[in-house]
């Protein structure tokens, strides 16, 4: 049987369009499709229309390696990112792929054809057809697109104002001159406060903990400099050099002296907000990098909080009221909008259902080899970026190592790769147990797991998983491949062959 492609990538968002933009490059001659729930480019940046969205990391190392971001400004809107994305689809030829208004309901290998059929429903008329492909990729991200969340607040059907979260803000909500409460303390939260403090009467960041919050330049003027003396490309190689090896510095040592880079961040904290500034709002329990820090360009939050245009309250809720909340501590604060930037909802391989001849496969019961391959699941791989450094950093070697992987079964007459663990390989940890942020927390039953070692535990380690995904060998004992025999009379197939790399028969 002759499928429809020969790689099928689910999402064309920022792993998407990159993994498309690698294979073209690197396999041109392989019929890739890209199905796209969306209706546009973009994914995340697509789907996220809050005031002030934008990326919190350095966008010279959040770009992809072989389309180097080409602005000075260092962390970029929402607008400006979506842009980015579809430019380089369009640059790469990739746009022409893509099936937009389709998702994925469900993914079923057969063995005898050695395919996938993946089943797909159309947004508008829910309609459902299937597709088939040699080579899956999923590229969906780690949380609902349907659903963000929202903790069961007490009374919040008595609140008469606005209660919006940001994963789905109306476009046309006018929040000129209002009170505001944006409910959190993340990355979406130090956005929306300082964004929305222009327009609004007042706007108060609630949060029930502290995160550590820390500015970085919004301009890049080292860069500035020298593009007057040096070529383009070197500039923003540089940059993209410095960016990479001081973020790793900083996660470094935050896991090694964390009470000193937690005094470092929190000084910082007092330069932005004055001597003497009650530092309680951002001194969080836990060490740094246990969660994400929080990046806030020019330090425009404590700008707002020093101009009085917008306060901290650290503090639990009683209940929503009619015209605001309840504080624990007995304290009312009033809003005519309140904003609850309380989190996403986790959810693996854009939540379809995953079968291998015909027995489910779910993702929270199984490992990934190399952090790209599903464990036991046969030409399946999964891009999953970062979480202490720019997602991309680890989608573009994990899309280099794929392209590898299809070079090298090509060039063998391999059709089929299935990874395969060792007995008691798999721990209770998930690949994101580095974090302990709440929606991390509250998703491990979503989660791949961990393996005890390599291939098999997923690193967070840029320098560890480049020489693993881009210098190693193919060639690997935890990898049986399947390639089909042909006899030497006719030159068909005429059987299955599987064999580890190792030359042990399946």
């Amino acid at each position: 049987m002759k499928a429809d492609f020969d790689v099928l990538i689910i999402g064309a968002g920022l792993s998407g369009i990159g993994m498309a933009c690698h294979l073209a490059e690197a396999c041109p001659d392989k019929r890739v499709g890209i199905l796209e729930r969306r209706s546009a480019i973009g994914g995340t940046w697509d789907l996220f229309r809050y005031p002030g969205i934008r990326s919190d990391s350095d966008m010279f190392s959040f770009g992809y390696k072989f389309r180097p971001w080409h602005e000075l400004k260092v962390l970029a809107d929402g607008p400006a990112i979506r842009r980015y994305i579809a430019d380089t689809a369009r640059e790469y030829g990739v746009d022409k792929s893509i099936r937009f208004g389709l998702k994925v309901l469900r993914a079923s290998w057969s063995s005898e054809d050695r395919s996938w059929t993946v089943t797909v429903q159309q947004e508008d008329s829910h309609e459902t057809h299937s597709l088939t492909c040699k080579f899956l990729i999923s590229c969906t991200g780690y949380y609902n697109y349907d659903h963000g969340y929202r903790p069961d607040f007490t009374g919040l059907e008595r609140f008469q104002g606005i209660c919006v979260h940001p994963q789905h803000w109306p476009q046309d909500l006018d929040y000129h001159g209002k009170r505001v409460i944006v409910i959190g303390s993340g990355a979406t939260a130090v956005t929306l406060v300082p964004s929305m403090a222009g327009k609004a009467s007042h706007v108060t960041m609630l949060q029930r903990s502290p995160s550590y919050v820390f500015s970085v330049p919004a301009y890049d003027k080292i860069s500035a400099v020298l593009q007057k003396m040096l070529p383009a490309s070197w500039v923003f190689g540089l940059a993209r050099w410095r960016n990479i090896r001081l973020q790793r510095f900083i996660y470094r040592a935050a896991r090694r002296w964390p009470q000193r880079v937690r005094a470092w961040l929190l000084s910082h904290v007092e330069q932005q907000l004055g001597h003497g500034a009650d530092l309680r709002h951002f001194s969080p329990e836990y060490n740094p990098w246990d969660q994400r820090l929080c990046a806030v360009p020019d330090g425009d939050l404590f700008k707002a909080i020093r101009e009085g245009k917008a306060s901290v309250v650290t503090d639990q809720i009683d209940t929503f009221t009619e015209t605001g909340v309840r504080l624990k501590s007995g304290r009312r604060l009033d809003a005519d909008i309140i904003v609850t930037a309380t989190g996403l909802q986790l959810q693996s391989l854009g939540g379809m259902e995953v079968q291998v001849d015909g027995q489910p496969r779910h993702a929270s019961s199984l490992m990934t080899y190399k952090s790209v391959l599903m464990q036991d699941v046969p030409n399946m791989a999964h891009l999953f970026g970062y979480t202490n450094a720019p997602w991309t950093l680890k989608v573009d070697l994990a899309a280099s190592y794929i392209c590898r992987l299809l070079d090298h079964m090509d060039r063998h007459e391999y059709e089929v790769v299935t990874p395969g663990a060792p007995a008691g390989e798999m721990l209770d940890e998930t690949v994101m147990d580095s974090l302990q942020s709440g929606y991390v927390q509250r998703g491990r039953n979503v989660l791949p797991r961990q393996g005890r070692k390599l291939p098999w535990r997923v690193v967070h380690n840029f320098e560890a998983d480049r020489d693993m995904l881009t210098r190693h060998p193919v060639s690997d004992p935890a990898l049986a491949f399947v390639r089909a025999a042909t006899t030497a009379r006719t030159g068909k197939a005429s059987e299955l062959v599987a064999t580890r790399m190792d030359g042990t028969a399946v």
